[in-house]
C-alpha cells in the first residue's frame, strides 16, 4: 500500500497520535530494519492496529470497516471462493442489488477484483479491514462448511435405498450398483472434501450397532467428525472399494489400496486400508497431498546446536543417518527435508520408500510394492546399481534390508533411512536384534536423530509461573536441573533465574482455534556417532550408557527440547509430556 511518510507524518501529527520525535525515532527505525513505519509504531505501543488501517483508509479515500464481530451470511460469504479469499485476504461481506462491498488488506490488488467482477459480473466496493477483522471473517468458512455438509448428508441419505446383510454377503453387483448411485457418491465425496480442509491427516469411518462414527485425525488428534445412519454403511463400504479398485465381495478379510483426489485448489494422494470388525468393516483413509513443497529442517522446529549437527552429517559423503520415532512422527518428512538441503543436478539420489508421499523434482523415487515382489530389500538391492550418490530407504524393516543399508554405506554411499525406536540410542539395540554386527554399526552411522510432532499453541495463550507441586509432578519425567542449565545457556531465561520466575504458556481457547492449539512441530534429539559412542557400541554396552554418554557430549533429550520450545512460546508443558509419555 503506498502512503507517503510525509502523508502519515500530517495525519498523525494533526490527530495527536505522536509526537514528531517519536515519528522520526520510527521512521530512522524502520529504514534500519526495512520495515513499515506504521508497522513499528504499532509495535511499540504508539497506536493500534486498527488506528493505523483507519488512517491509510483515509489517506488512501478508502472505507473502513470492522469486521472483528461481524458475521455475514453464508450466501454472500460464498461469492468468494474460499482458497481465493485465503489466499488473497479478501472477503465479500455486504451485497446490495448488483454492488458486492469486499474487505481487503490490500485494496491495491486490481487483479483480484478483476477476477471477481468476471466471475459475478457484480460491482466490487473495495473496503478496507484489520487484519482480526479478516481472520474473523475466514473462519466463518468453516461453520458455513460445516452446515453445508450436514444439510448434504441429511438429503443424500434419504436418497439411499437400504442393502440387506443378505445381498451384501450375495455378490458385488449389487453392491456395485449403490457404490455408483448419485447419494453415495457424494456422501463420500463430501467425507474427503470436508477433511482435507480441515488438514485432517487421517479419516477413520468406524461401524457401530445403530450408527457409522466418522472421526478426522488433525494436528496428530482424533475428532469426531459426524455421525452417519446404518443404512448408508454399505454404500460407504462399497464406493471406497470401487475408487481404490479393491475386491468388493470380500468382507472377511482385510484389503489395502489407494486412489487420487485432484480439484483446481488441491491433489491428495488416498492410501485406504480395510479391516473387517464385529459391525461391519473399519475404514482408515490416510490423506497424503501431492503438492510440492519446500522443506527446511528450520520449519520442521530443529534449532541451535541440534540443527549444525544435522548439517555436519549431511555434509559427510558416506555413511548412514537415522531418523527414529513412532509412526505418524514426522520421520519421513525429515528425511525431505534433508534431501531439499542435498538435492543438486551433480548428485544422483534415488529412493525406495511405501509409500511415495510428496513428489520431488530430481529424485529418482520409486514405490515400494509387495504383490509383484518389489519389497525395500529387493527395490534397494536394485538401486545399488543404478549409479546413487545418495539412497533414501522409507524403512528399515528387516534384518535383510539393515544389510543392505549398511552394505551400501561403507560402500561410498550416504544412506538415509528410518526405525521405530522411541530414542536415538534405542536405534542400535534395534539394529543388532535384526542381526547387523556391531563393528559395521560403529563403522557407518553418521548422526541418529529421535523425534516426535507436538502441536503449537494460538497466538492467543496464558502465560503462566510453574507452582511447587507441579515442579514435583515434573521432576518425576525429566531432570529439571539440566533444564535449567539449557535454558540458561540458550540465554532464553537470566542466569540467577529460578523455576519459579519463568513464564510458560497454556493454550485458550478462540475463535480461531476451539482447543488453544493449531498445527505442530517436531521436538527432537540428536546423537552424532562419535569415537566414544562408537567404541561403546563394539563393547555392546546397554542403551542407557550410550544415552548417558551422548547427554555427556551434549545430546539434548526430546524434553529438554521440547521445554524450550515451551518457555519460547511454541508449545505447551502439557503437550510435550502428552507427546513423551505417551
Amino acid at each position: 500500500m503506498k502512503v507517503e511518510p510525509q502523508q502519515f507524518r500530517s495525519f498523525l501529527l494533526d490527530a495527536g497520535l505522536v509526537t514528531d520525535k517519536q515519528f522520526n525515532k520510527a521512521r530512522k527505525r524502520a529504514e534500519k530494519t526495512g520495515g513499515k513505519i506504521g508497522d513499528v509504531l504499532v509495535f511499540e505501543g504508539l497506536i493500534t492496529q486498527e488506528q493505523l488501517i483507519k488512517m491509510e483508509a483515509y489517506i488512501l479515500g478508502i472505507p473502513f470497516v470492522n469486521l472483528e464481530k461481524e458475521t455475514v451470511s453464508s450466501e454472500v460469504l460464498k461469492i468468494i471462493p474460499e482458497p481465493i479469499a485465503r489466499s488473497n485476504n479478501i472477503v465479500a461481506f455486504r451485497k446490495k442489488g448488483r454492488n458486492l462491498e469486499v474487505a481487503m488488506l490490500d485494496p491495491e490488488d486490481l487483479r483480484t477484483i478483476e477476477f471477481i467482477k468476471k466471475t459475478g459480473a457484480l460491482k466490487i466496493l473495495p473496503r478496507l479491514t484489520t487484519p482480526k477483522g479478516m481472520k474473523n471473517v475466514l473462519n466463518q468458512y468453516q461453520k458455513t462448511l460445516e452446515a453445508e455438509f450436514g444439510e448434504i448428508i441429511k438429503k443424500e441419505v434419504k436418497g439411499i435405498k437400504p442393502i440387506t446383510e443378505e445381498e451384501v454377503v450375495e455378490g458385488k453387483t449389487e453392491l456395485k450398483k449403490v457404490a455408483e448411485e448419485l447419494p453415495v457418491i457424494r456422501i463420500v465425496d463430501t467425507l474427503l472434501k470436508h477433511a482435507i480442509l480441515q488438514k485432517a491427516s487421517d479419516i477413520h469411518i468406524e461401524p457401530g450397532g445403530k450408527e457409522i462414527s466418522v472421526r478426522y485425525r488433525i494436528d496428530g488428534i482424533l475428532r469426531e467428525a459426524m455421525l452417519l445412519p446404518k443404512l448408508v454403511q454399505s454404500g460407504i463400504v462399497a464406493r471406497i472399494k470401487v475408487l481404490s479398485k479393491l475386491k468388493l465381495d470380500e468382507h472377511r478379510l482385510p484389503q489395502d489400496g489407494r486412489f487420487k483426489v485432484e480439484t483446481e485448489d488441491y491433489k491428495y494422494s488416498i492410501r485406504v486400508s480395510i479391516l473387517p470388525i464385529f459391525d461391519g468393516e473399519k475404514i482408515v483413509m490416510r490423506l497424503l497431498p501431492e503438492t510440492t513443497r519446500a522443506f527446511t529442517l528450520e520449519a520442521l522446529g530443529l534449532q541451535g546446536d541440534a540443527l549444525e549437527r544435522t548439517h555436519d552429517a549431511l555434509r559427510k559423503p558416506v555413511g548412514m543417518l537415522l531418523v527414529t520415532g513412532p509412526t505418524g512422527s514426522g520421520k519421513t518428512t525429515t528425511l525431505y527435508s534433508m534431501m531439499e538441503i542435498l538435492n543438486s543436478s551433480r548428485i544422483n539420489i534415488s529412493t525406495i520408500e511405501d509409500p511415495v508421499e510428496y513428489r520431488m523434482p530430481g529424485i529418482n523415487q520409486t514405490q515400494v510394492n509387495p504383490k509383484i515382489g518389489l519389497t525395500f530389500a529387493s527395490g534397494l538391492r536394485s538401486l545399488v546399481r543404478q549409479d546413487p550418490d545418495i539412497l533414501m530407504v522409507g524403512e528399515i524393516r528387516d534384518k535383510e534390508t539393515a544389510s543392505l543399508a549398511i552394505n551400501a554405506a561403507l560402500t561410498g554411499h550416504l544412506v538415509l533411512s528410518t526405525l521405530h525406536t522411541n530414542t536415538a540410542a534405542g536405534a542400535i539395540p534395534r539394529l543388532i536384534e535384526m542381526g547387523v554386527e556391531p563393528f559395521l554399526i560403529s563403522s557407518t552411522l553418521n548422526l541418529i536423530l529421535a523425534q516426535r510432532l507436538i502441536r503449537k499453541l494460538c497466538p492467543e495463550k496464558t502465560q503462566y509461573s510453574l507452582k511447587k507441586a507441579e515442579l514435583k509432578t515434573l521432576e518425576k519425567n525429566c531432570d529439571l536441573d539440566a533444564v535449567l542449565k539449557i535454558l540458561k545457556k540458550e540465554r532464553l531465561v537470566k542466569p540467577k533465574t529460578g523455576w519459579g520466575n519463568i513464564k510458560f504458556f497454556r493454550s485458550k481457547s478462540s475463535k480461531e482455534c476451539s482447543d488453544g492449539y493449531s498445527g505442530r512441530i517436531g521436538i527432537f534429539e540428536i546423537m552424532p556417532i562419535t569415537e566414544t559412542i562408537k567404541e561403546l557400541i563394539v563393547k555392546r554396552v546397554r542403551v542407557d550408557q550410550i544415552e548417558d554418554q551422548a547427554k555427556k557430549e551434549g545430546m539434548r533429550t526430546m524434553v529438554e527440547d521440547g521445554f524450550l520450545k515451551a518457555v519460547q512460546g511454541v508449545t505447551s508443558i502439557e503437550e510435550v509430556l502428552r507427546v513423551i509419555i505417551e
